[in-house]
């Protein structure tokens, strides 16, 4: 899809009628026709798809960029001195660079190339944490994190054992900041919290947590899977020390993701995995290492994952991510209105500000049930714990069914979801 034509799409900044007007949620936001930029809709002319949380759909610039790379370009990266190789690794760093605007970074030295946020937490936990704390050091987390997010510092306090603090949720079910701010102490180390909650969509107030978590001289570390698809991240302005994405729910591949670092805490870092790529000299006495990004890129890279990632981006820029922004409120808004005008739905509690996800409870019915009902009705969402168990736990639930949204979605889904979700309630009334 070129700029010009997604100016036709997106001329300026949506304008958000009441969602009681329907039609679409923003005069210069119409996600109809954007859909016809994604084949899966082509492919699935009857598919409502509210499960972008997990995965979102790929546009066609996307896949067709990945595609055009194996296809004309393809080599290995950093290794070969001809010009195919050379304009490969032109292509990847390229790449880097696209990100280091993404997420305003300082210096593109600052993106390092993972799998997922899953691998950027684990990298963080086992370089920096492992190399800067020491048993009886803090991490605090809170109720609302993905299990991505709790794991790696429960491996880490019971191998150096840290301790693993937890900051509560306040009765509207986001972070209670007074609980967050009691937790942290002299011995806390690193904050490591989400931006927005995978299973509920609550936003954490990242501002405010970094600069307490800095007054206290503990880093922060920042989940943002669920907000990078969807708000405008200045890591910069956050003041943030460490930042992870995860690429195929920003409309990229599977397989690539990103750490954002400061530069001086990445040069401090040893790496965490051995390889080619990552060193300078290796004899059998010592190896010398690269300096940041190269020294945590150990082996060959997802190349076209990083270039499909790069193109993801242009997608993302070139709709505009304040109409993204502007989309998914209002999208979102109009999702709580609806849903919870149906008899036996409990929408989860999701703080002061509630953002691209709707997760829900319907007395009587598992949440597999309703999603498998939902499936013959053309409506795909998520079913059980959502990798967030201890925030389930917290609801007093096993599992939930969500509702997670795309920039291909409107009121119309949102329509057809509750209609489901109605047959299916009196599917199991009978």
């Amino acid at each position: 899809m070129t700029t010009a034509s997604l100016r036709s799409v997106y001329p300026a900044a949506p304008t958000l009628p009441s969602p009681a007007c329907g039609g679409g949620l923003g005069r210069g936001f119409d996600p109809r026709r954007l859909k016809r930029e994604f084949p899966i809709f082509a492919n699935n002319p009857d598919l409502v798809f509210l499960d972008s949380g997990a995965s979102a759909q790929k546009p066609r610039s996307v896949i067709d960029r990945i595609a055009d790379y194996y296809r004309t370009d393809y080599a290995n990266v950093h290794r070969g001195v001809y010009r195919l190789s050379a304009r490969s690794t032109e292509l990847f760093e390229e790449a880097r660079e696209k990100m280091r605007g993404f997420l305003n970074a300082a210096d593109s030295r600052e993106i390092v190339f993972v799998r997922n946020t899953t691998e950027a937490i684990n990298l963080v936990a086992q370089s920096w944490a492992l190399a800067f704390l020491k048993s009886g050091d803090e991490v605090l987390i809170s109720v609302l994190e993905h299990h991505s997010n709790i794991v790696p510092w429960q491996l880490l306090r019971d191998r150096i054992g840290i301790r693993l603090v937890v900051a509560p949720l306040d009765a509207t079910g986001g972070l209670d900041l007074a609980g967050f701010e009691a937790r942290l102490s002299p011995r806390t180390r690193l904050v490591a919290i989400t931006h927005v909650a995978n299973a509920t969509g609550a936003v954490v107030p990242v501002e405010t947590v970094v600069r307490l978590a800095h007054q206290r001289g503990a880093k922060v570390l920042v989940d943002g899977s669920q907000a990078a698809p969807r708000l405008p991240v200045d890591v910069q302005a956050l003041g943030c020390d460490f930042y992870a994405l995860t690429g195929h729910k920003v409309y990229g591949p599977t397989g690539i993701g990103v750490l954002y670092g400061r530069y001086d805490l990445l040069v401090a870092m040893p790496p965490w995995q051995g390889g080619g790529e990552m060193i300078v000299h290796v004899t059998f006495d010592k190896t010398e290492y690269q300096e940041p990004p190269h020294r945590f890129e150990a082996g060959t890279p997802n190349i076209a994952g990083a270039i499909g990632l790069g193109a993801a981006v242009d997608f993302i820029e070139e709709l505009g991510r304040d109409n993204i922004l502007a989309h998914e409120e209002a999208l979102t808004g109009y999702g709580v209105d609806r849903l919870s005008r149906i008899p036996g739905l409990r929408l989860l509690d999701a703080g002061q500000q509630r953002l691209g996800i709707l997760s829900f409870d319907l007395e009587g019915v598992h949440p597999h049930d309703i999603a498998q009902v939902l499936d013959q009705h053309h409506v795909a969402v998520r079913a059980g714990h959502h990798c967030a168990q201890p925030l389930m736990e917290w609801f007093g639930l096993a599992g939930t069914t969500r509702a997670s949204l795309g920039v291909y979605n409107d009121e119309r889904d949102i329509d057809r979801l509750a209609e489901a979700i109605e047959a299916a309630r009196e599917m199991f009334r009978r």
